[in-house]
C-alpha cells in the first residue's frame, strides 16, 4: 500500500465520501460501456466532466487545508506542496500551480470556487477568471466593479471555453467600467509588448540530412505580420499565378506554410536585405561551370554547407548570378593603394576563400568578420585580396594591439601571442 493511501476507516465526511467514490469507481474498472446508448453516453460524458470539476475543487480545498496542517513536514518534506508532488507523482510545477490557485480561490474568489464545486465551471476556466479579476487595476475605487467583473465572467463561462474567457477577461472593464477601460488596456498592452520584446529569441539547428529545425519567440505584432505574409504566399490565388495546380478547396496546411516560408526567404528584394561585413547578407553559391551546364558535382555555400547540382541550377534560374571566376579577370580585385577599404567583390572573394575568421581556433562566420590588411594601410599596405584576410572583431582588435604578435601558421591561420 503506497504512502497516502487510507489505512483506517475515515471519519470526516469528505474523507468518507472520497473513499466511497474511489470504491465505486474501482467497481467500474471491468464494466464495459458498449451497451450504453448514444443519448446516455452523451449525458454521462457531460456529467463526468462536471464531476471532474467538483473533484478538482474538493482537491484544491483539501490541499489548502493540508497546508495549514503542515502535512508532510513531519516526514522531512520542505513543504506540503513538495510532499504532495512527491507522494502523488505530480510534477512540482503542477503541484505549486494548484496550491497557488487553491489559495487565491480561498482568499478572494469564493463565487468562482462555488461554481467549480457545483460542476458549472471547468478548472482552466476558473484559473482564467481568477487571473483576469486579479489583473484589474489595484486603485479601482469601486469594489463593486470587481464583483461585477467576476460575475460577468462566470456568466460568460457558460458559453465560452478558457481561451475565449481569456480574451473577454482582458476587455472586462469595457463592460463593467468603460470609463477606465481604455487606460487599463493601454497599460496591459504596453507591459505585454515590453515583455515580448525582452523575450524575443530565435534558434536554428541543422540535422545533417538537408533540413534545418528552429524555434522562435516574437511579439504578437510581428507574429501576425509574418503569418499574413505567409498566408498570402500560400493562398490558392498566388499558387495559381505561380503556375501550380490547386485542386478544389485547398486551405493552407502546415506543409504549404513551410513552403511559403522558403519562398518568402528566397524572394526577398535585395534592397531590403541588411549588410553584414560590408556585403549584403545573402548566401553565395559556388559551383563549376560544368555543374551550371548540367553536371552532377555538388555546389557549395559560403557558410560551408553543400547543395545538389539541381538545387544550384534552380537558384541560378530564379536569381541573379555573381560570377566568382577563380584566377580570372571578370572583377578588379586588386586595388593597390587607390582605395582604403575592401570592395564588395573583394569581400565576397575573401569570404569564399577564408570561410570566416582566419585566427587559429576561431569559428566566426564571414558575414560577422572585418576585412584586415596583413600590412596595415597606414604603413603602405595595399587593399587587395592577396594581402587581405577576414578577422572577427575581437581578433581584428588584437591584430592592431601592440601587446600581441600575429604569427601565420602553415595553413594560413594567424596565431596571436602576447608579448613578454
Amino acid at each position: 500500500m503506497s504512502e497516502g493511501t487510507m489505512t483506517t476507516d475515515p471519519r470526516h465526511r469528505v474523507a468518507a465520501a472520497t473513499a466511497s467514490v474511489r470504491a465505486t469507481l474501482d467497481g467500474l474498472v471491468e464494466v464495459s460501456v458498449w451497451s450504453m446508448g448514444a443519448d446516455e453516453a452523451a449525458s454521462t460524458l457531460v456529467e463526468l466532466t462536471r464531476l471532474r470539476s467538483q473533484v478538482a475543487e474538493l482537491e484544491l480545498r483539501v490541499a489548502r487545508h493540508a497546508e495549514t496542517c503542515e502535512v508532510g513536514l513531519d516526514k522531512g518534506a520542505t513543504s506540503t506542496t513538495n510532499w504532495w508532488a512527491h507522494t502523488t507523482k505530480l510534477t512540482r510545477a503542477e503541484a505549486h500551480r494548484l496550491t497557488k490557485l487553491a489559495a487565491r480561490l480561498d482568499e478572494a474568489h469564493e463565487p468562482v470556487r462555488a461554481a467549480l464545486a457545483t460542476g458549472d465551471l471547468r478548472l482552466d476556466q476558473a484559473a482564467v477568471i481568477v487571473d483576469a479579476v486579479d489583473a484589474l487595476p489595484a486603485d479601482l475605487a469601486d469594489a463593486g466593479v470587481v464583483a461585477e467583473a467576476q460575475a460577468h465572467l462566470l456568466a460568460a463561462a457558460a458559453d465560452h471555453d478558457a481561451k475565449g474567457l481569456r480574451v473577454l477577461g482582458r476587455r472586462i472593464l469595457d463592460v463593467v467600467a468603460p470609463e477606465v477601460a481604455e487606460a487599463h488596456e493601454a497599460r496591459l498592452l504596453e507591459a505585454d509588448e515590453t515583455e515580448a520584446k525582452a523575450a524575443a529569441s530565435f534558434s536554428m539547428v541543422e540535422d545533417g540530412h538537408g533540413k534545418c529545425h528552429g524555434r522562435f519567440t516574437i511579439p504578437t505584432l510581428h507574429g501576425h505580420m509574418l503569418r499574413k505574409h505567409l498566408l498570402a504566399l500560400a493562398a490558392p490565388k498566388h499558387r495559381v499565378a505561380a503556375g501550380e495546380p490547386v485542386p478544389g478547396r485547398d486551405l493552407p496546411t502546415r506543409h504549404r506554410l513551410g513552403q511559403a516560408f522558403c519562398e518568402y526567404i528566397e524572394t526577398r528584394h535585395p534592397d531590403t536585405i541588411a549588410h553584414a561585413g560590408g556585403v549584403p547578407a545573402t548566401v553565395v553559391v559556388t559551383m563549376t561551370l560544368e555543374t551550371l551546364l548540367g553536371g552532377l558535382a555538388a555546389a557549395s555555400l559560403d557558410t560551408g554547407a553543400r547543395i545538389s547540382a539541381g538545387e544550384a541550377r534552380r537558384l541560378a534560374c530564379a536569381a541573379g548570378i555573381i560570377p566568382a571566376v577563380l584566377n580570372g579577370v571578370s572583377q578588379v580585385l586588386d586595388l593597390g593603394r587607390k582605395r582604403r577599404f575592401h570592395t564588395e567583390p573583394q569581400r565576397i572573394v575573401l569570404a569564399l576563400r577564408d570561410g570566416g575568421c582566419t585566427a587559429e581556433g576561431c569559428d566566426w562566420p564571414p558575414g560577422m568578420c572585418h576585412a584586415h590588411h596583413d600590412r596595415p594601410w597606414h604603413q603602405g599596405g595595399a587593399t587587395d585580396v592577396k594581402t587581405g584576410r577576414l578577422l572577427c572583431p575581437q581578433h581584428h582588435a588584437l591584430a592592431h594591439d601592440p601587446r600581441y604578435t600575429a604569427n601565420p601558421s602553415a595553413h594560413g591561420k594567424l596565431k596571436f601571442v602576447k608579448r613578454t
